[in-house]
């Protein structure tokens, strides 16, 4: 089976919003609404996919049991990984989240991503 998405085109009313919190992220700034739909899981749950957006904000992550790979479909942000420069992400960015990263993520403008989170198999 091949499982297709096209998460540009998805309706916002379609996601789920909520405030980022642990475990996922602390948030720096304020309280940051964040909207998000899962699309795909595997049957052992190791690969996660989804639609996520957040408003403008700053947030802590920590990838300690996870990985992430992100493809922004609109909107502007920086993440900075501990001890490195910020680095900025656009429409059209890819970025790749290996488990043991940790920073800092700023929303400079809304951003709505692609993701797939994976974890190590049990």
């Amino acid at each position: 089976m091949t499982f297709v998405m096209r998460p540009a085109e998805l309706d916002a009313a379609e996601l789920e919003a909520k405030p980022l919190a642990p475990p996922n992220a602390e948030p720096l700034s304020g309280e940051i609404i964040v909207r998000g739909k899962v699309q795909f899981v595997n049957d052992d749950r190791t690969i996660i996919s989804g639609v996520w957006e957040s408003d403008p904000g700053t947030s802590r992550w920590e990838f300690l049991t996870r990985g992430e790979i992100v493809h922004i479909l609109a909107g502007r942000m920086t993440v900075q990984r501990d001890g490195e420069e910020a680095v900025e992400l656009t429409a059209g960015s890819a970025a790749y989240f290996p488990i043991g990263w940790t920073g800092v993520w700023t929303v400079v403008e809304p951003v709505r991503k692609l993701y797939v989170v994976y974890k190590p198999a049990a």
